[in-house]
């Protein structure tokens, strides 16, 4: 039974990182005006430039909890492209990944008026990531040809391609993570009595999102949601997230909350009778925004019964923004506009 509830926390755990064995595990860091983080189609999607530096912990008192850290630029070229890049590291247990995605955007416009913001985009991202399992410190009573005994790494290569639409205050996205198939030769194995074991090289991931910035004045107001689904087991999850902003002399403040919920769950028995329990996280997060400067931070906390250590998910972000002299269109629309 102990083992069980230990798979079952694992599951709850990373069931809001799927892709986190290939590519970058898509937390709530897009909340902190990092929308390229997740959607290649925001690259330069501004008059300028952004550039952020994300730093994520789980679990303080575990050992080998996930940690995860991210670099990323991206600016405007011209008219109507944006290049972007995004380097990245992600350590979970004994297996860890870096990588580097590279960013080409095409922005079109609609409209006569170029300070009236109505804009479709297209983003495709190649990304290149080194996958590592270190099993040195893997033990086996009875002899194991499936441990090497060696930390494995090998090289994988796939794209993310995206679409947005930004209308004013409105702004949506779509967008396909890990698009091709990828042979993760790290964990196939020759077996002598079943032959090649193999694992899914169906890492596809869907995201659609969508959120509207409401007032004119010195308050405003971003309801927005994502809404996740891995194509290989078909599950589901969405974020529902409520932002508000202030405008201050040197810039501005501003907090929110996120509440992410899987459709799908776990069952188990406690006693003997039969529970589940789905993914809930709530994600309270604050920031500030300094004339180019941009500090926040985000807690997530995990309810339910099963769970991992008693504390949170902590996550820092820092940003620069660059490039843009004036406000180049008449909305409130924080990601566009700085």
């Amino acid at each position: 039974m102990r083992y069980l509830l230990l798979i079952l926390c694992a599951f709850f755990a990373f069931s809001n990182s799927l892709v986190a064995q290939e590519g970058i595990p898509v937390y709530f860091d897009y909340l902190s005006d990092n929308y390229y983080l997740v959607h290649p189609s925001m690259a330069g999607i501004g008059e300028g430039g952004k550039i952020r530096l994300t730093a994520r912990k789980q679990w303080f008192d575990v050992d080998e909890a996930p940690s995860l850290q991210t670099l990323n630029a991206h600016f405007r070229v011209g008219e109507r492209s944006g290049v972007g890049g995004i380097l990245f590291n992600d350590a979970n247990g004994y297996h860890s990944q870096t990588g580097v995605k590279l960013t080409y955007a095409h922005h079109l416009r609609f409209g006569g008026d170029a300070r009236s913001l109505n804009q479709l985009s297209f983003g495709l991202s190649g990304a290149v990531l080194l996958s590592s399992l270190d099993e040195t410190e893997f033990r086996s009573v009875l002899p194991d040809d499936l441990i090497t005994g060696v930390k494995n790494t090998t090289s994988y290569f796939n794209v993310d391609i995206g679409m947005s639409y930004n209308f004013l205050e409105f702004y949506a996205h779509a967008t396909v993570l890990n698009a091709l198939k990828s042979e993760r030769q790290l964990y196939q194995r020759e077996d002598a009595g079943t032959g090649l074991i193999r694992e899914t090289n169906n890492v596809r991931r869907y995201l659609l999102s969508a959120g509207y910035v409401f007032g004119k004045g010195d308050w405003q107001l971003e309801p927005s949601v994502l809404f996740q689904l891995t194509d290989f087991t078909k599950e589901k999850a969405i974020d529902i997230n409520a932002k508000v902003y202030r405008n201050v002399d040197f810039g501005k403040v501003w907090a929110g909350l996120s509440y992410r919920r899987s459709f799908d769950g776990a069952q188990f028995l406690v006693n003997g009778d039969l529970r589940e329990q789905r993914l809930q996280l709530f994600t309270p997060i604050a920031g500030v925004n300094y004339k180019k400067f941009m500090f926040s931070y985000n807690y997530s906390y995990q309810s339910g019964d099963i769970r991992i250590g008693s504390g949170g998910f902590h996550q820092i972000t820092l940003g620069y923004d660059f490039g843009q002299s004036e406000k180049r269109y008449d909305c409130n629309c924080p990601a566009i506009n700085y």
